[in-house]
């Protein structure tokens, strides 16, 4: 594994939040003020496909990074929020229910987020 790999890893599995690419990029350029974007998208893909990485994919917004650790995730449908939310593992009864080999699952429970609920009950109030 090269540095930057080694240092991408250690930013998406010390960070609390759901990285983009280029959130990652500068926090790898505070390590290594050579980096370039590029070398990110490259070793986000290797990491990735080592299984090492989550990549969290919301349409209409960037894709994120996440660590591997068993979680699903609630999104927010007006503003992208990505939260963690861990339910028991439905592995085992998603494969009795499949028949056919499961590798893995992503569970991603669409809602509307505190900040937004807050927000349209607020606009709404406006309105009467």
């Amino acid at each position: 594994m090269t540095k930057n790999a080694r240092y991408i890893l250690e930013i998406i599995n010390n960070s609390t939040e759901h990285l983009t690419a280029e959130q990652i990029y500068l926090r790898l350029r505070e390590k290594n003020a050579k980096a370039v974007l590029a070398t990110v998208y490259n070793n986000l893909s290797t990491l990735y496909e080592q299984g090492l990485i989550q990549k969290v994919c919301v349409e209409g917004y960037p894709d994120r990074y996440d660590k591997t650790v068993r979680h699903d995730h609630l999104v927010c449908k007006k503003c992208g929020k990505l939260s963690d939310i861990t339910l028991e593992d439905l592995a085992e009864k998603l494969q009795k229910q499949i028949g056919v080999p499961m590798i893995s699952y992503d569970l991603k429970i669409n809602h509307i987020c505190t900040e937004c609920l807050a927000k349209e009950k607020e606009h709404g109030g406006d309105k009467s």
